[in-house]
């Protein structure tokens, strides 16, 4: 499966490592947390609401060994704080249990549209 974020395919890899990885040589070098509601690039103190932030691209990953441990691998950017960077989050059984904004962002306002049937991870 192909997905298309901002009109570009994605690129498929085999391991969350992999997609790291190829994110950080492309420019997407903050590594980045979710902190309640604020994503948080601690090394600049930079703490991000919903407004801050776009979701450039997303890979979805499950456990090789437990199927129930699944986390997608955000590329995120900040014109407005003039970074990019990693998140790498759970969803599923591990997931947040948060009902911020920024969980809404991440998995239902650009995330979910463009998964497919159980692809899709939920709050």
């Amino acid at each position: 499966m192909v997905i298309l974020i901002n009109n570009q395919a994605m690129k498929n890899y085999e391991t969350l490592v992999d997609a790291t990885n190829d994110l950080y040589k492309r420019g997407y070098t903050a590594n980045l947390s979710l902190e309640g509601d604020t994503i948080d690039d601690k090394e600049q103190d930079i703490h991000m609401g919903a407004d801050d932030f776009e979701i450039d691209e997303f890979y979805r990953f499950e456990g090789q060994s437990n199927p129930s441990d699944m986390s997608i691998v955000y590329g995120i950017s900040s014109p407005k704080y003039k970074l990019k960077g990693v998140l790498v989050n759970a969803y599923g059984t591990y997931a947040n249990d948060s009902s911020s904004a920024i969980e809404a962002k991440l998995h239902h306002n650009q995330v979910s549209t463009n998964l497919h049937g159980s692809d899709r991870p939920t709050v």
